[in-house]
């Protein structure tokens, strides 16, 4: 007879994704991750075949969510200027609440595991593709609806935000200075016109 699965497959991934986000992947053992998710270890490799397999799983669902949430965030912002401003100040205000020091997931994952990890490198490149096109793509849509005066390549910029953006999660996890955090993204806001 075939076993019956007593748990949400989601949220122990939900759960996962969590952990390995506050303690990376080496600090994070397999006990841990029986502890933590609630699930035996011959659930934890049957469901989601080990730890390695079960990181990449819950790296994916935060990296979908986290797209996913910034092209919401730009829709529910037609002023491209003033919706850049916000995802900065939202990233800058999101680190300094958080009492954990977490950062991001994609950049710990990134200063952590890379070079090692050619599978991760491949996803790590997705990513950074899929948000400089999404960062490209609204501020087309700003040049379009007149909203930026700017003679920048769009493509270099949005190639900017995102390193910005990452440098914000980056710099976050050493308590920064707001206020120097601010002046910066303002100087880069300034490239818009």
């Amino acid at each position: 007879m075939p076993r019956v699965k007593l748990f949400d497959e989601n949220e122990v991934l939900t759960k996962a994704m969590n952990l390995f986000w506050k303690q990376g992947y080496s600090a994070t053992s397999v006990q841990d991750l029986v502890n933590h998710l609630g699930i035996n270890r011959a659930s934890l490799y049957d469901t989601f075949g080990g730890k390695d397999q079960l990181y990449k799983k819950s790296f994916e669902l935060y990296r979908k969510t986290n797209l996913e949430g910034v092209i919401l965030f730009f829709e529910n912002r037609p002023n491209v200027k003033i919706g850049f401003t916000e995802l900065f100040d939202t990233a800058i205000q999101e680190d300094v609440l958080d009492k954990d020091n977490k950062g991001c997931f994609v950049v710990n994952t990134t200063t952590e595991l890379i070079p090692n990890d050619e599978s991760l490198l491949k996803i790590l490149e997705k990513n950074k593709r899929d948000f400089e096109k999404v960062f490209y793509n609204y501020l087309k849509k700003g040049q379009e609806n007149g909203q930026l005066n700017t003679t920048q390549d769009l493509k270099s910029l949005a190639t900017l935000f995102y390193t910005l953006y990452s440098g914000i999660r980056v710099v976050s996890k050493t308590r920064p200075n707001k206020k120097e955090t601010s002046d910066s993204i303002n100087l880069a806001m300034s490239l818009l016109g």
